[in-house]
């Protein structure tokens, strides 16, 4: 591990937590001119899940951010070719490994370079491919244009979710190599094209060397974060401890020291520039965001420990299958499971950190119902049963 240079800054711990919630988006007035694109291009990656309660991972990320968000327009901002109707004709998103499977702004497709050529250089891979099997996908994808696996000749063999057929082995593995990309979702299947055809040309090249593509991506993931260790740099995209090491003294991001954080952290110079000012955002967030994805980050800023608990067997759940944490005032003040009923919001275990967060729990339950559609919300377990009544009559009075 590369030692850090001196400190350029001394940060409060109340500091370096507005920091990153200004960085996320979740501090001062939003954008709503830039709007889902905005948000996506702000963040660098937007999670993608197959789960889904009050909607997707990847609608929750610009709701939590924007407010109520329509389906089509987030459909639109993420996926190109755009919906039949739209207006907007230029490709600007991609999907593709970063954090995890996420959207990412097909400005970046040349930062993954170095991620493409590490998947073509794999010596070996968990599905075999017989002679010709790639090789005829590719020629399918170029004279019929996009496709989805069903399309392609079928995306599963009849067995386990992981038993896929030869072709969508084929095209998911074009996919990794950067000579396919997903241009959007019919029913959450990814439709296939050619790179070709769907980057820009001024893009699609792969120019970049492994050393300028991750410092990039740390120069990237440090804007995103605002202020961040190595661990969390380096997870944004997942990167590699020493990958981020070797480049982060060129990445423009400085050195600074946070109060009560144990390793050095560097922080963006745009970050620092000005003191975080402006309106909190009170809203419930995807287990999927952003802004928690790194446990020990989000016990690090906001003394709150998070788990996605939706593989966890049953018994073993504590805040429930999909418990989404509440954001309000700067602080993460408890978790609500929800779930929909026609037009009901369920809140099926509710866990408040206070007394105080009630009223926000509310405030969150109700937008999120409003938004998905839902005209009421029922509340079936308080954790804290003294709060069930409070939290009752809050609800009553929006």
């Amino acid at each position: 591990m590369t030692t850090a240079p001196p400190s350029t800054a001394d940060l409060s711990a109340d500091e370096a937590r507005r920091i990153a919630l200004r960085a996320q988006g979740f501090m001062g007035a939003p954008d709503r001119r830039g709007g889902v694109r905005g948000v996506l291009r702000h963040l660098g990656a937007v999670q993608l899940d197959t789960i889904s309660v009050l909607a997707r991972s990847h609608e929750l990320i610009p709701y939590a951010r924007l407010g109520a968000v329509g389906r089509r327009p987030v459909e639109e901002a993420y996926w190109t070719p755009a919906p039949a109707g739209s207006s907007v004709k230029d490709p600007h998103a991609f999907e593709y490994w970063s954090h995890a499977a996420c959207v990412l702004p097909v400005e970046e497709w040349p930062h993954f370079a170095f991620r493409r050529r590490a998947y073509r250089s794999r010596p070996s891979w968990h599905h075999e491919l017989a002679d010709g099997a790639y090789e005829a996908v590719i020629k399918q994808l170029r004279t019929e244009g996009p496709l989805t696996a069903t399309e392609l000749g079928g995306a599963k063999n009849g067995g386990p979710w992981w038993d896929w057929s030869e072709a969508k082995v084929a095209v998911e593995r074009a996919l990794m190599y950067g000579e396919v990309v997903c241009t959007g979702r019919r029913g959450w299947k990814r439709v296939y094209d050619l790179a070709e055809r769907a980057i820009p040309d001024a893009l699609l090249r792969d120019d970049l060397d492994d050393m300028e593509c991750v410092r990039r991506l740390v120069r990237l993931a440090g804007r995103a974060l605002g202020v961040g260790t190595r661990a969390d740099i380096a997870d944004y995209h997942r990167l590699r401890g020493e990958q981020v090491d070797a480049v982060i003294a060129e990445s423009g991001l400085v050195p600074v020291t946070v109060e009560g954080w144990a390793k050095s952290a560097w922080a963006d110079p745009e970050a620092l520039a000005t003191a975080p000012k402006g309106r909190h955002r009170t809203t419930l967030l995807s287990p999927f965001d952003s802004l928690i994805w790194e446990r020990a980050r989000t016990e690090r800023i906001f003394g709150f420990t998070h788990r996605l608990e939706a593989y966890l067997p049953k018994p073993k759940r504590v805040y429930g299958y999909f418990a989404m944490p509440l954001l309000s005032g700067g602080r993460l003040l408890g978790r609500v499971d929800p779930a929909r009923e026609g037009k009901t919001l369920v809140a099926k275990q509710v866990s408040l950190e206070t007394p105080g967060a009630v009223g926000p729990m509310a405030r969150a339950l109700r937008e999120a119902a409003e938004w998905v559609g839902c005209s009421d919300v029922r509340v079936e377990r308080v954790d804290a049963p003294e709060l069930r009544g409070p939290l009752a009559e809050a609800l009553a009075s929006l």
